[in-house]
């Protein structure tokens, strides 16, 4: 099997590709490098460029007309930035994938698993959803990957193709093999800021503290980037039964959760149980774009792909670490081979 990635020098498609090669899947990586690293897309097939450059689209295909799927990760992902600049996040996250979808059914491609968000939910009663709980999206990022779910289930509709979107909640942790992870120094997610006051000394705020919670912090689902990795090696193998089985011809909904809802509050004595010290904390009012958050029930990811997550916050917190300390040496290496390309 070939599969096409797009992101897939990210963290998510990092974690792919490589789940994908360690299960005898081929992957094709496509990554403008904005985010991504060379270095995470060195090992298996891989091009450089936009998911809506139309000739580069065309000669990827051409190049491998065996392509079995695409597994579409390519994303603007930040909250606050998408409050900030919406056009940026609907033409990156909806208009060129628009393009993208227009080649592949060109080309006769008609199995698409879109990379979506768990942060679209508006949170129900203990703030446990379900894919049929109530989607309000909060910030233009998550109305961005709702209004390309529609699409693609319109898309779906017409028969010219068929869509898995996986709805994650939040990735921690690294590939337990360190062959990729974050590729951000500072990353603006809960942990990412908890490893910067740890590795610095500092101090890790929380940001909003008055949320309806049973200790007032926002609430999380974190599972680990591997375990989303393995999701997606289970959606490919099980994509004809998930489609036999979709409410909505040709298109369905999967959540991806731990299934245990963890508070910040919770993250940061789990942090400090893994590596044996406390942080010190304070607090902030909530961010522009920022929710109380979710849990998810996982019934229907165990159902239908046999999946469930098996690692635990506290590998996530100590791959996340052990990642972190190999990162500046990732980073100057990835400095010198886009010097070489250029």
């Amino acid at each position: 099997m070939k599969i096409l990635i797009t992101g897939g020098a990210g963290y998510i498609g990092s974690s792919v590709a490589a789940c994908c090669a360690d299960n005898d899947i081929t992957p094709v990586i496509l990554d403008d490098y904005s985010k991504g690293l060379r270095e995470f897309a060195a090992p298996y097939l891989n091009y450089e460029g936009d998911i809506a450059d139309v000739p580069l689209i065309r000669r990827i295909l051409s190049e491998h007309p065996d392509i079995d799927a695409v597994i579409h990760c390519a994303a603007k992902i930040v909250v606050p930035e998408s409050v900030s600049a919406p056009l940026d996040y609907y033409e990156n996250n909806v208009s060129k994938t628009l393009v993208l979808l227009r080649e592949l059914c060109g080309h006769g491609v008609r199995r698409f698993i879109l990379s979506s968000t768990a942060s679209m939910y508006e949170g129900g009663d203990g703030h446990l959803v379900d894919e049929s709980s109530a989607v309000v999206p909060h910030s233009p990022y998550s109305a961005s990957k709702w209004m390309l779910e529609r699409m693609l289930r319109d898309l779906a509709a017409t028969g010219a193709m068929e869509v898995v979107a996986l709805r994650y909640f939040n990735p921690i942790g690294a590939d337990p093999k360190m062959r990729s992870g974050l590729q951000d120094e500072r990353p603006t997610h809960a942990l990412g800021k908890m490893i910067e006051a740890y590795q610095g000394g500092g101090t890790f705020t929380v940001t909003g503290t008055d949320w309806p919670t049973r200790d007032g912090s926002g609430l999380r689902d974190y599972v680990h980037v591997w375990d989303l990795a393995r999701a997606h090696i289970a959606a490919l193998e099980c994509f004809d039964s998930v489609m036999l089985q979709a409410q909505v011809p040709g298109f369905d909904v999967i959540n991806l959760g731990s299934g245990r809802g963890t508070t910040v509050f919770e993250l940061v004595d789990a942090f400090g149980d893994a590596m044996g010290v406390r942080l010190d904390m304070g607090t902030a009012p909530a961010r522009l774009g920022d929710v109380v958050g979710c849990a998810t029930l996982t019934g229907k990811a165990e159902r239908l792909l046999g999946w469930n997550a098996e690692l635990s916050i506290s590998d996530g917190v100590r791959h996340s670490l052990e990642w972190a300390a190999r990162l500046p040496a990732v980073l100057e290496r990835e400095r010198a081979r886009a010097a070489g390309q250029a």
